[in-house]
């Protein structure tokens, strides 16, 4: 059971994930991102191998959305690190949408 808040900042994954017992971390309770059309669908570059914060960082101008990735592509990316890998696939959400399902 998940007990007391914490407190991130709005850009922040954990935003909507709880404390347990009042100090530790819960289970992490992901964000939704909607799937939109004009997502772009495009292979992780040799740049971008396991990190996907320099990806943000690049496509976005901040660090902080390095898991949109991850909650836009969950067939693809179980683990956030190791399975953002060279060649592989996926949906890069817009800036727009982002910010408009960050509130």
């Amino acid at each position: 059971m998940a007990i007391g808040s914490a407190s991130y900042k709005g850009t922040s994954p954990y935003v909507n994930t709880g404390l347990f017992d009042g100090k530790f971390l819960d289970l992490l309770n992901y964000r939704t991102l909607p799937a939109e059309l004009d997502d772009i669908y495009t292979a992780i570059s040799s740049t971008y191998h396991h990190r996907p914060d320099l990806m943000s960082y690049d496509l976005y101008g901040t660090s902080d959305y390095w898991w949109v990735f991850i909650v836009r592509n969950r067939d693809v990316l179980i683990d956030p690190i190791w399975d953002f890998t060279e060649n592989t696939y996926i949906y890069i959400p817009k800036l727009t949408t982002i910010r408009h399902s960050l509130g």
